[in-house]
């Protein structure tokens, strides 16, 4: 009679568990945050407008400097006649401005620079926070002390009145005439708002330099370097990316107060330039025929109101998807 086999049976959701490996983090939160409806749709305004600014030469259906003798305040295509008496014309969608420019061209090439200074000085923010928030964070002792300090005198700063000054004072110089304004846009927006990044990142550095697997880098000889860029950085990216959706619309918003103010991009009259309007540059333009021609004003007051709302629900989604305690949840 064969020897009965009292090995234990190990119940077969235990071997699943243990073959089937574990599928990468940031898959994950790329599943979660697909599955968050308003971030899908964010995603997809954010991308339109980025297409918009890339290939408004493209897309606009007039030349956004074209001066339409005799069109001047036109109103939209599809209103019979304005306040002023004049109609529509279909072959001005949006109307147009004082001028006779064509409103909806003006629109999609202000894209170009509402976009861009929504990237590029939040690349150099998040680049000049981590560098600081990291180093001090797991230095710590007096160089911490020193680090932060320093960010406390940098917060103090009023932001729009720092922008106020440096775009005042500078605008005729080299700095502020190179790109039409634009470069010293991007300085005057990234010299100050690091520090919130620093401070995020420098959190994060604190909570995971004690962690185990911190420890067992340094006990086999790992170099601080390695351990700062290898071991905490990628564990300290969930909310330095979260940061970054909702650092962009805070630029884009930033830019448009400037340019409302008179403060932003410098006029341009070359039609070949790639940066030739932004939208708070039509914001201002606006204001003067919000009775005349309201969509002047309207039409870009709409795209900011969008791309922000886009990258703050974005954001919303990022932080549920890139959040370990929502994995339950989903």
């Amino acid at each position: 009679m064969a020897e009965a086999n009292n090995t234990p049976k190990i119940p077969s959701i235990l071997t699943d568990e243990i073959t089937t490996p574990a599928r990468d983090l940031l898959v994950d939160a790329w599943y979660r945050l697909i599955r968050n409806r308003a971030a899908v749709v964010s995603m997809i305004i954010i991308l339109a407008f980025m297409v918009v600014a890339l290939f408004a030469n493209y897309i606009a259906p007039h030349s956004p400097l074209q001066l339409n003798s005799g069109k001047g305040f036109l109103p939209p295509a599809w209103v019979e006649r304005g306040p002023n008496g004049m109609a529509g014309d279909p072959a001005f969608l949006l109307g147009t401005d004082t001028l006779g420019r064509d409103v909806l061209s003006r629109v999609l090439y202000g894209a170009r620079v509402s976009m861009m200074v929504g990237f590029i000085p939040t690349f150099i923010i998040l680049l000049v926070g981590t560098m600081v928030g990291l180093y001090s964070g797991y230095k710590g002792g007096w160089i911490d002390n020193l680090l932060m300090r320093f960010t406390d005198i940098v917060w103090a700063f009023p932001d729009l009145l720092f922008f106020i000054i440096v775009m005042i004072s500078l605008r005729e110089t080299f700095l502020g005439q190179a790109m039409n304004g634009l470069l010293l846009l991007f300085g005057a927006l990234a010299i100050v708002n690091w520090v919130g990044v620093a401070r995020i990142v420098r959190g994060q550095v604190l909570s995971l330099k004690e962690k185990e697997f911190v420890e067992a880098a340094r006990c086999i000889g790992a170099r601080d370097s390695r351990i700062m860029w290898k071991h905490i950085m990628p564990n300290a990216l969930g909310p330095i990316i979260i940061t970054a959706a909702v650092t962009v619309p805070g630029m884009i918003i930033t830019e448009a107060i400037l340019g409302y103010l008179g403060l932003g991009l410098r006029p341009t009259t070359d039609a070949n330039a790639f940066f030739i309007t932004s939208w708070g540059s039509l914001l201002l333009d606006g204001q003067v025929s919000i009775n005349a021609q309201p969509w002047v004003l309207l039409a870009p007051a709409i795209c900011v109101s969008l791309i922000v709302l886009a990258f703050t629900f974005l954001g919303d989604g990022l932080r549920d998807a890139l959040d370990p305690r929502m994995q339950g949840t989903q």
